[in-house]
């Protein structure tokens, strides 16, 4: 039994010698999980957008970082201070971290994500940085691709124990 494992070490390893490539890298299974499916299409959204929200121009600007693994979103409403929002895959699901001009991070995440046409819905999973609980912050935002140069966003927030939205109409700048 021993001798046959060692001979077909063997002979795997006189394969790779000449110029064989050893078959298990060829038989890895890609990472297609639905997450990891559904970030690849967020991915898309790279680049430059904006919107008019309430007679403020916004802009928002996509960047992949953190050796692909990190979508930021950096938004600027108007004069506004800037935002960030980081999307990330965390197994079955996508988290995205939305660092707040309110001062806090709201931490929103997917059940298992649609596609980006239908839209990605993240929903409050905590908060941190509040100071009351009755303090503005975000509890959710959807993400459409209508098509390749248009996303509308859908933000829900809770403030003072009231609900609301507010819906971000982008075309894509470059």
């Amino acid at each position: 039994m021993k001798r046959t494992i060692r001979k077909r070490w063997l002979c795997v390893l006189i394969a790779m010698m000449d110029g064989v490539i050893l078959l298990s890298a060829q038989t890895q299974p890609p990472n297609t999980s639905k997450s990891d499916a559904v970030f690849k299409q967020l991915t898309s959204l790279v680049g430059e957008w904006e919107a008019v929200q309430d007679g403020v121009p916004v802009s928002e600007t996509y960047t992949l970082t953190a050796n692909g693994s990190a979508l930021m979103a950096e938004t600027k409403p108007g004069t506004d201070p800037a935002m960030i929002t980081m999307i990330t895959v965390d197994g079955d699901h996508l988290i995205a971290t939305h660092y707040c001009a309110a001062r806090n991070q709201p931490q929103m995440e997917t059940g298992v994500p649609d596609d980006l046409v239908k839209g990605v819905t993240f929903s409050l999973a905590r908060v941190t940085g509040m100071k009351r609980p009755d303090d503005w912050h975000n509890t959710g935002v959807t993400i459409t691709l209508d098509d390749k140069d248009h996303m509308t966003q859908r933000w829900t927030y809770l403030y003072k124990g009231k609900p609301g939205t507010s819906v971000f109409h982008y075309t894509r700048k470059n």
